[in-house]
This record gives C-alpha cells, sequence and structure tokens, in this order.
C-alpha cells in the first residue's frame, strides 16, 4: 500500500493492531527497547543495543503472526511503523489509545 503522510499510514496501522492482546505485545516490546537503550548506556554495553531491536521486533512480530494473523508493517514501511510503534507507545502510557482508536474509527467511517 502506498501512503502519502503519516496520517494516512497510522490509520492504517492502528487497523492492524485491533486486538488489545497485540497492542499489549507491542506495548511491552517498545518498553524492552527503551530499557535495553538505557541499560546500554548506564552499562556501558553494546549488547544490550544489540538486544533491542531483537526484543522489540520479536514481542511485535509475535503479537501479529500468532494472535492478530497479519503481517507487519514494518515489512512495507519500515520508517512509518518505528515511528507509529513509539506514537502508540506513547499513547498507551498515557492512557489516550482509546480515545485516539474512536477517533480514527470515525473518520474513516465517514
Amino acid at each position: 500500500m502506498d501512503f502519502r503522510t503519516y496520517g494516512e499510514f497510522w490509520s492504517f496501522y492502528l487497523s492492524q493492531h485491533s486486538k488489545p492482546s497485540t497492542r499489549a505485545w507491542h506495548f511491552a516490546g517498545t518498553a524492552c527497547v527503551i530499557l535495553c537503550l538505557i541499560l546500554s548506556v548506564l552499562l556501558m554495553n553494546g549488547w544490550f543495543l544489540l538486544a533491542a531491536p531483537v526484543l522489540g521486533y520479536g514481542l511485535a512480530w509475535f503479537s501479529h503472526f500468532f494472535i492478530e494473523g497479519n503481517k507487519p508493517a514494518t515489512f512495507g514501511h519500515p520508517l512509518w511503523s518505528l515511528r507509529a510503534d513509539f506514537h502508540m507507545f506513547w499513547l498507551m502510557l498515557t492512557g489516550k489509545l482509546e480515545k485516539e482508536l474512536h477517533r480514527v474509527q470515525e473518520r474513516e467511517a465517514g
């Protein structure tokens, strides 16, 4: 799929994460990435930098293949997908994701 803007991609991205458990696995994966980045700096250990994408993508892709039943958006749009992962993480962390899901669904409906 071709997207002209991040907003268009964001709507698609949310549609690919329709199940709460998929979003929970993504949240866990992104939290692991952040933790690995912090630990790599605090402990001056590059292994945590290598572990970050393995953990982050591993948990997220697990949720797509075994829970959501679709192909990760990362395969077709890696940079926008990475941005959207952190965007969704922040909305979940701040308790604003449900409102955003409703907003996007209403906009898509008409």
